[in-house]
């Protein structure tokens, strides 16, 4: 039976919000049942239960967050987005807040976590410092497409934002991104929100940056053939341009690239490197191989990115082999480095079968 909750709304999404950050939560689930929500905590990329809530405090905490986000609370048929700032005691987050309608006129409601800290140095990012290396020199080239691909949750954002973070403050470039929305803010950057009720598209926003004498361009996702094509524009026209693409490896960017429209021959002159990444859960130095819940370890240091890049001759033979050519090529590949990974005592082998690709 589910107790009925006595306390405010906003006490009750206070305490969820709280409980989720200590516990290093990113993602929060609201899910819908016949007699009340269950609640469910990612973490680690792992989604586990939490807790059950009455309906009528269910719907009343979903109607506060959407109206904390400026949606629409009496909308209840279609889906909605939105995002606002919450102060908390470990500093600012950014919450992106998604609904789904259900049947019986219900909703779900998911809320991604972005703490607004600092951005960390590839080298704490990557698990391997071979991988951070080869990044950070591709990033000395003054022009071409440097892509990161890999499912959501994998950590494309962070790495792009550790990169552009670089490109600033280190290698004194300007920087202008173009995002939807803008993940996490940086006075070191120029950065522009996508807002196509104003007119500000991908394609309008980009072609708007290059007006703007930028050296380097961040665009949050190619999206359409449109977006592929003025970033492979920017890429030829002398300005180092990084985004995202969704493929499973590496090769794949070239692929989807061909498929939005764009010429060999352009994809050739102007792609430079494509990185694929996971976000892998390490072993912890304290509790082993299965990490428990009262485990004080940073939970930052439990995980570790890897990077397959795609670069140099390898990328060339790649391009070859896409023309229909005959290529011959080696490069780490996301399950050469797990398996390393796993060698090496790093990673447990369970992360292995979660992430590998035949």
């Amino acid at each position: 039976m589910v107790q009925p909750i006595y306390y405010s709304i906003e006490a009750l999404a206070d305490s969820v919000l709280k409980k989720a950050v200590s516990k290093n939560v990113t993602d929060i689930h609201l899910f819908p049942r016949k007699e009340d929500y269950l609640m469910q905590h990612r973490s680690n990329g792992i989604l586990t239960p939490n807790v059950s809530i009455p309906l009528p405090e269910g719907d009343r905490l979903i109607s506060h967050f959407k109206f904390m986000a400026s949606m629409d609370i009496g909308e209840k048929r279609k889906p909605q987005s939105g995002s606002f700032t919450v102060q908390m005691m470990n500093g600012i987050l950014d919450l992106r807040i998604s609904t789904l309608p259900t049947t019986g006129l219900k909703e779900s409601l998911v809320i991604r976590i972005l703490p607004q800290q600092l951005n960390m140095p590839l080298e704490r990012l990557a698990l391997f410092p071979s991988s951070a290396r080869k990044l950070l020199a591709l990033l000395m080239n003054s022009h071409g497409l440097l892509i990161f691909t890999g499912p959501t949750g994998s950590g494309k954002t962070t790495t792009l934002y550790s990169l552009v973070e670089h490109c600033s403050s280190v290698l004194q470039r300007n920087v202008v991104t173009l995002e939807d929305p803008v993940e996490k803010f940086n006075d070191s950057l120029i950065q522009v929100q996508v807002n196509e009720k104003a007119g500000v598209t991908y394609s309008a926003g980009l072609r708007a940056i290059l007006r703007h004498d930028p050296d380097i361009i961040m665009v949050g996702e190619i999206r359409d053939e449109e977006t592929a094509a003025i970033a492979i524009r920017a890429a030829l026209t002398g300005h180092l341009v990084l985004s995202t693409l969704h493929t499973r490896d590496a090769k794949g960017a070239v692929y989807r690239l061909m498929e939005l429209g764009i010429q060999w021959h352009e994809i050739q002159q102007s792609l430079i490197g494509v990185s694929a990444q996971r976000l892998i859960n390490l072993v912890c130095p304290y509790c082993g191989d299965t990490c428990t819940e009262t485990c004080e370890k940073d939970p930052r240091e439990k995980r570790a990115a890897i990077y397959e890049i795609l670069s140099g001759k390898a990328l060339n033979e790649v391009l070859k082999e896409a023309k229909g050519e005959r290529a011959h090529y080696y490069y780490p590949t996301l399950t050469t480095l797990l398996r390393k990974g796993c060698a090496l005592g790093y990673i447990p082998e369970r992360e292995l079968n979660r992430w590998k690709i035949e």
